[in-house]
């Protein structure tokens, strides 16, 4: 068996990690002179309480390597190989503390780690295509070999509402930060290379800007691979997370549209009101559709959704083969 692990920033919900049987390793909060475990000791709702109270940022802490050498010593003991998944390295030493357990458990040659170059679910899709990959019994090396090769292709951004928390957690002058609140500029926040970067700014109020980061990305959007694609916030008003929603159902591109909410990191970095769609661009290169592994729901579909997902995927199929670009196979005729 290949057993999958996720560091608790993936921001996976805890329906998919259920249904994808994933384990996670949670990183620690640091608030004042207390710590907590992300996900299972705190809530963003207590970062942002806490931040404001504070006029400060939490600090954020890897694994130890004792957490780590309890996630995976019972795969050890059962035989099992390992894929362990780590937020960037350039943002944390979560990739390094999973090595030295597996050093530590002597069994290095059964833990492969991967350092996603990402955050939030921007791993989160690699993780649930890792786990599509471990339960169609792929091979751990080729999974990995997989994953590497599609890392370049995941899309994760976010638009924060205020400049607040990137100024107190050192990702934005005080200047920035000030200029920022008194022009109501709204930063998009990118990932690149496994760094986190801004790199196009919004003005005015946040449901408007929101819209539009989603609307500039329709190109992009339009051509993502189509399994599935993130909603993830920190705690945005329902009727904003719902306009996107129903803006990335009129693309008619996604098979799932899936929200999630931010976890510990990305919360007390970007503060409330922040927001990110991320998807797998260049959706086309990876090839057609697996109908069968969709139809059977290996996903993350609930039963009473599986007829209207099931005529859905029918129909993009069927637009698929009269482009030419998915072949009919024998199951099919």
């Amino acid at each position: 068996m290949v057993k999958i692990i996720a560091d608790s920033t993936c921001d996976l919900s805890d329906e998919i990690i259920e249904k994808f049987n994933i384990d996670l390793l949670p990183l620690y909060i640091h608030m004042g002179d207390k710590e907590y475990k992300d996900r299972l000791e705190i809530t963003p709702e207590d970062i942002f309480k806490w931040s404001d109270e504070n006029s400060t940022t939490p600090k954020t802490s890897a694994p130890s390597i004792e957490d780590a050498v309890e996630a995976i010593k019972p795969y050890k003991e059962n035989g099992d190989d390992v894929i362990v998944f780590a937020i960037s390295e350039d943002m944390s030493t979560c990739a390094n503390v999973a090595r030295l357990a597996a050093e530590e458990l002597e069994y290095e040659d059964h833990v492969f780690v991967i350092n996603s170059e990402n955050l939030s679910t921007g791993i989160g899709h690699l993780v649930v295509e890792a786990a599509i990959m471990a339960r169609k019994g792929m091979k751990p090396k080729e999974i990995v070999s997989s994953i590497e090769a599609l890392k370049p292709y995941v899309r994760a951004s976010f638009v924060v509402d205020t400049l607040t928390y990137l100024h107190r957690g050192g990702r934005c002058s005080a200047t920035s930060a000030l200029v920022g609140g008194i022009l109501k500029i709204k930063p998009r926040i990118v990932v690149k290379g496994g760094k986190m970067d801004a790199d196009k700014k919004y003005r005015g109020n946040l449901d408007k800007v929101i819209m539009q980061y989603v609307m500039d990305m329709e190109e992009d959007l339009k051509h993502a691979k189509r399994d599935r694609v993130f909603i993830t916030h920190s705690g945005c008003d329902e009727a904003v997370v719902e306009k996107v929603r129903e803006y990335l159902k009129g693309l008619k591109r996604f098979t799932k549209i899936v929200e999630t909410r931010a976890g510990g990191v990305i919360s007390s970095h970007c503060g409330p009101g922040t927001l990110g769609v991320l998807f797998i661009a260049n959706g086309d290169k990876f090839g057609p559709y697996d109908k069968q592994f969709d139809l059977n729901k290996n996903g993350i579909m609930e039963e009473d959704e599986k007829a209207a997902e099931a005529a859905y995927i029918s129909h993009l199929v069927e637009e698929e083969k009269r482009n030419g670009t998915i072949e009919e196979d024998e199951d099919d005729q």
